[in-house]
């Protein structure tokens, strides 16, 4: 068996050339602002799949990061999604990012009220008064909250990525996003978790990086 010999900071860029040149032998070509998106999630992965189902909306890489400019707020709906986003990126532009799941009183409102912690969560992010970007890579709960009160007409939020994971209400949440107004980044079908939730924000937060 043999190994490549790669330098510990070169692996990323050599796994980068790889994914790059196995996408190419597929037939296919990705540009834009939405390439660095969609090989970040296929590097963090390692499925291809992620080529042929994202969804973005119109602008939509510009939009999320004009909302991080503006200090925005990062909302996730699992600490590991949390954890992963890159802090240092969101100080440099006065943003943050905060998850209400593991909140006591979150639960507590959940049980009492006999409803998903997603849910309240989604709840005690729609009081912040900054405009939210919502990353949520494991409830589809949290998306089908979020579009029943933009239905209602009491909340809108900045930006969605929907990226859930799983087998029951997931592909569907998903569409109850991509059929809105309101600026997204969606994978369709069942893929997705709080590593690619992390991994959206990071591949626009690092093309942020190169313009500073």
């Amino acid at each position: 068996m043999k190994f490549e010999t790669t330098k510990p900071d070169e692996i990323e860029k050599r796994s980068f050339e790889i994914l790059t040149a196995e996408l190419s032998a597929m037939g296919i070509s990705l540009s834009g602002d939405t390439a660095p998106v969609v090989k970040r999630c296929i590097h963090t992965t390692a499925d291809f799949d992620y080529a042929k189902t994202m969804v973005f909306s119109k602008d939509a890489v510009k939009t999320f990061q004009n909302l991080i400019r503006s200090g925005a707020v990062i909302v996730t709906d699992t600490n590991m999604a949390l954890a992963g986003i890159n802090k240092r990126m969101l100080q440099a532009f006065d943003a943050e990012t905060l998850c209400f799941m593991a909140d006591e009183s979150v639960a507590k409102e959940a049980k009492e009220r006999q409803v998903t912690r997603a849910h309240v969560s989604m709840e005690r992010a729609m009081q912040i008064t900054r405009p939210v970007i919502f990353a949520i890579g494991n409830a589809p709960t949290a998306l089908i909250t979020l579009r029943e009160y933009y239905d209602l007409g009491k909340y809108r939020p900045a930006f969605v990525i929907g990226v859930p994971v799983g087998f029951v209400n997931v592909s569907e949440a998903k569409e109850l996003i991509i059929e809105t107004d309101i600026p997204h980044i969606v994978n369709r079908g069942r893929k997705g978790g709080s590593n690619v939730a992390a991994a959206i924000c990071n591949a626009m937060l690092y093309e942020m990086r190169e313009r500073l």
